[in-house]
């Protein structure tokens, strides 16, 4: 079994992980203020099927053919930055709209919800490395089965980010509203969130195996 000490550290590790801006908090107050807090709801669990297909793989040991075979990585890595990219434009172009600034879009259906949040975690590998170079650095084999312990963790990280990112579905609407009313704040919070996405592609696209 994880000691407590180790479990403590992961939790506070997983917290960060959760709480940087990426694809999936992006795309999650998007969501729930286009549709509402159900379909940011279904949105969230799709990007939670994410996580827990990474978890699988990693203790499966398929995540290390990300590194075992480059193009698997390096195709992904690619079609990762440039959805990042693609979405970094999208809250800048002309007649761009903040992603906190309520707006009329089409309804989708919840399948399609769910989709798009698997897609939008899966489509970063990094999330698989991470698992990779993360999960073995708090795994102790004198502790028992190895197995047990990744499981563990995996469902320690999949809980932080399933809580946090329900509130995050939860309090979107007012963030919104507060916004809405300050439109400069608006522009900044649109150029903000495109220069974090860009910092995020690049970083993605350049990254090391």
């Amino acid at each position: 079994m994880v000691s407590f000490g180790t479990f403590i550290a992961f939790l506070f590790v997983s917290l960060g992980m959760v709480c940087s801006p990426g694809p999936n908090m992006i795309y999650l107050i998007s969501r729930t203020i286009s549709q509402g807090r159900r379909a940011g709801v279904i949105s969230l669990l799709g990007v939670i099927l994410g996580f827990v297909i990474y978890m699988i793989a990693t203790m499966l040991g398929l995540s290390a053919l990300f590194v075992t075979v480059p193009f698997v990585y390096e195709f992904v890595k690619w079609v990762g930055a440039v959805y990042l990219l693609w979405l970094a434009w999208n809250a800048v172009k002309p007649g761009a709209a903040s992603i906190l600034k309520p707006d009329t879009l089409s309804i989708e259906p919840s399948k399609k919800l769910f989709l798009m949040g698997l897609m939008t975690n899966l489509l970063n590998p990094k999330i698989a490395i991470l698992y990779v170079s993360l999960l073995p650095q708090f795994v102790d084999p004198a502790r028992g089965s190895v197995l047990v312990q990744s499981a563990t963790l995996g469902l320690t990280q999949i809980a932080v980010s399933f809580t946090v990112n329900l509130l995050i579905v939860l309090v979107a609407s007012r963030v919104a509203v507060w916004f809405g009313t300050r439109p400069t704040w608006l522009r900044v919070q649109r150029w903000l969130m495109a220069s974090v996405l860009t910092g995020l592609a690049a970083s993605l696209a350049f990254d090391r195996r």
